[in-house]
């Protein structure tokens, strides 16, 4: 499985100074910019005179602890359903997070929180980074297999930067609201990593075809990363909003989507599977549909009917999109889609963009009261109408399809350098590649054998 010797001394080489001069750099940054906030540093803190249960941290970290779980143990899993990827899937993640969120902290912070010469860091930084960190794995999601480490690290490099701007576009200059982050996370890491899939677009993949599907064992690992997944998304997408009323809606709103679009996942997948029997697949993903598609209008005042629906609604495009749509976006199109993130993450992330657009369009005095100026401050300061924020919020979706396109363009063409290191077409979707598998070589032209197979061989 080594291949030349070449590519086995690339290997050996590119992924370590890749690693090393990626945590140099940040370690760098850190030193000059990076400082605790006023609620993290020991004197500021104490200079005002604050008491310690008054600390961010006490209302924040519960949220962080569920989020960051997603992050590693949700998404990762969740990506094991490929039947010899399982190690690549978890460890490949774990990499990935791992140097977004240090590199998340430092972009966001330029944005976002940079004052008096240095970026100022608290648990929602921390937060803050997880978020940008799911958008580069739901990219990762549709080009799962197809490429090395050191590509991951340099998609996760040039993401996270645009991920910043186009957040900071949505979110401070047009004053869009996204807490759940439809648009900003969903929408924009799903379509940056569909069009960087097809700038990779691999004519001979089917040589590894018998290798993308999944096996019992496989499928049944998936399916954890899902109940973790939607057990969680009632803090993913409420992590960020304002403490109190808000932050209650929008676990309440992303708890009822859930379990609504978990239903007609169920209903349309035995619908349109053979024979009346389930599949695995939609069940792994677009159960999870209806925490996606509220992700932007959670906070806002949907009302408990309103989620049911928009779940409802959510987990019927997905699995639709994976029985029907998949097929056709990699014949005709050539966009090949490994985990299906345009089913589970893109639609729904378009769909709760638009349903944002909405629900801040019926936005009035009366449905919010005096909570109106913690959802839509400006409308409630009289700066902008209903209908306007609703044309706004349209055209965050719009900025963000862009800046996933340019991106993904971008992305590909960098990853595409000759002497970054990706698997020949024929070894897709394969751990041996990049791991030490115990018990197990690779025969080029059979596949992967078994020690015991191998004595017989002989």
């Amino acid at each position: 499985m080594a291949g030349s010797p070449r590519r086995t001394a690339g290997r050996r080489l590119q992924l370590p100074l890749l690693c090393l001069l990626l945590q140099g750099a940040t370690a760098i940054l850190f030193a000059v910019f990076v400082r605790y906030n006023h609620e993290t540093d020991a004197a500021l803190w104490h200079w005002h005179n604050h008491s310690n249960a008054d600390n961010e941290f006490y209302f924040r970290y519960p949220s962080f602890q569920d989020v960051h779980t997603m992050i590693f143990v949700g998404f990762g899993f969740l990506m094991v359903f490929l039947q010899r990827y399982g190690f690549s899937s978890v460890g490949f993640t774990f990499l990935s997070a791992a140097f977004a969120l240090q590199w998340s902290t430092l972009v966001q912070g330029f944005f976002h929180s940079f004052h008096h010469g240095h970026i100022h860091v608290g648990v929602e930084s921390m937060i803050d980074a997880d978020f940008c960190t799911g958008a580069v794995l739901i990219s990762f999601g549709a080009i799962l297999g197809k490429t090395g480490p050191a590509q991951l690290l340099l998609m996760a490099l040039l993401e996270v930067v645009l991920f910043g701007l186009n957040e900071f576009v949505l979110l401070r200059l047009l004053r869009v609201k996204d807490a759940g982050g439809s648009m900003t996370i969903h929408a924009f890491g799903a379509y940056f990593g569909l069009v960087l899939s097809r700038v990779l677009y691999r004519p001979q993949l089917e040589k590894s075809k018998h290798r993308q599907g999944s096996v019992y064992h496989s499928d049944l690992f998936a399916m954890i990363g899902t109940i973790f997944l939607w057990i969680f998304w009632p803090s993913f997408n409420s992590a960020p909003t304002t403490l109190g009323n808000g932050q209650h809606r929008s676990a309440l709103n992303t708890y009822y989507s859930l379990t609504a679009s978990t239903l007609s996942t169920f209903a349309l997948s035995a619908l349109v599977g053979r024979d009346g029997r389930l599949d695995m697949v939609h069940i792994q993903n677009a159960a999870l549909a209806g925490g996606v598609v509220v992700g932007t209008s959670a906070e806002m005042m949907l009302t408990p009917f309103g989620a049911l629906v928009a779940g409802f609604l959510a987990g019927t495009v997905s699995t639709l999109g994976y029985k029907f749509f998949t097929p056709t976006l990699e014949s005709k199109l050539k966009v090949q889609d490994t985990c299906g993130v345009h089913n589970l993450h893109g639609m729904p992330g378009v769909l709760g963009a638009l349903l944002g657009v909405l629900v801040a369009g019926l936005a009035t005095h009366e449905a919010y009261g005096d909570g109106l100026e913690s959802v839509f401050p400006l409308l409630a300061k009289g700066q902008r109408s209903a209908t306007s924020q609703a044309m706004h919020q349209l055209f965050g979706l719009f900025v963000t399809l862009i800046f996933a396109s340019v991106g993904g363009s971008l992305g590909g063409l960098l990853l595409r350098l000759p002497f970054l290191d990706s698997p020949p077409d024929s070894q897709c979707y394969e751990d041996q590649v990049y791991w030490e598998v115990p018990g197990e070589h690779e025969d080029l032209a059979q596949g992967p054998l078994r020690a015991e197979e191998l004595e017989t061989r002989a």
